[in-house]
């Protein structure tokens, strides 16, 4: 990319998000009530209050450490079960109801049943790790069972190690199956850890700082989290994503 194509981009970058500020701030004034949309100055000044205060970060980590736990669970476990099941039909046809439920069955009612059975401290963990499981599991066994064939009967004629195989043919046709699930995952373990914090309101979480924001009537408080949540998910997705292309490209090199 040429350096007049990334200035011109930048700069129409710029222009966007001056736009829907000036129409934000429109719209706040329209409307006159801080309670129900407070204004872009108003905003900024309570995100900065907020980032000057140690229960923010305390707050932050608290979220940031079960989602992140609940959704490289889900990774691992994945890629595991669907190993397992590309090696077996019978795996394959009792792991696929499985997977089935859990994508259909709506999240609200995960959340339910986890507070029934564990309480709300780790809700955030288990509810990412169920959204998360089935998008992994099915892309990378996509990714498997879609594996070159004849890359696969060269191999064998040739008495290729198990180790090159993985690296050299597996690794390089379920990677891109891969990191298209792995790129829908990350947004959705965010959202609904941050859902599930919600309705469960786990003591010392976002969610709950969300669910106060909205009964004490502060849009520029409930708006703040927001944005912290976003630009979590945002340098979460963008680190994972940094560290997969690398990998990626160490194994192809």
């Amino acid at each position: 990319m040429t350096p007049s194509i990334t200035k011109n981009k930048v700069f129409r970058n710029i222009i966007v998000i001056l736009f829907w500020l000036a129409v934000w701030e429109i719209v706040s004034r329209i409307i006159n009530q801080d309670i129900f949309l407070a204004s872009p100055v108003k905003t900024v000044e309570t995100f900065i209050g907020l980032l000057s205060k140690p229960d923010f970060w305390q707050t932050v980590l608290f979220s940031l450490i079960r989602i992140i736990a609940g959704f490289f669970s889900a990774v691992i476990c994945a890629i595991f079960l669907a190993v397992l099941a590309a090696s077996s039909d019978w795996i394959q046809a009792i792991l696929h109801p499985v997977m089935l439920l859990i994508k259909s069955t709506p999240v609200a009612s995960f959340i339910i049943i986890v507070l029934l059975w564990s309480g709300s401290q780790n809700l955030a963990s288990i509810i990412s790790f169920l959204m998360v499981l089935p998008v992994i599991y099915t892309n990378t066994l996509q990714g498997i069972l879609n594996t070159d064939k004849k890359l696969l009967q060269m191999a064998q004629v040739f008495k290729i190690p198990l180790s090159k195989k993985v690296r050299l043919i597996y690794l390089h046709d379920v990677m891109p199956y891969f990191l298209s699930g792995l790129t829908v995952s990350l947004g959705l373990a965010w959202k609904s850890g941050i859902a599930a914090e919600v309705i469960g309101l786990p003591n010392g979480s976002i969610g709950e700082r969300l669910y106060q924001a909205k009964i004490f009537l502060s849009s520029a408080e409930l708006i703040s989290w927001t944005i912290t949540i976003i630009l979590l998910s945002f340098l979460f997705e963008r680190t994972v994503l940094y560290f997969v292309q690398q990998f990626q490209e160490r194994i192809e090199a």
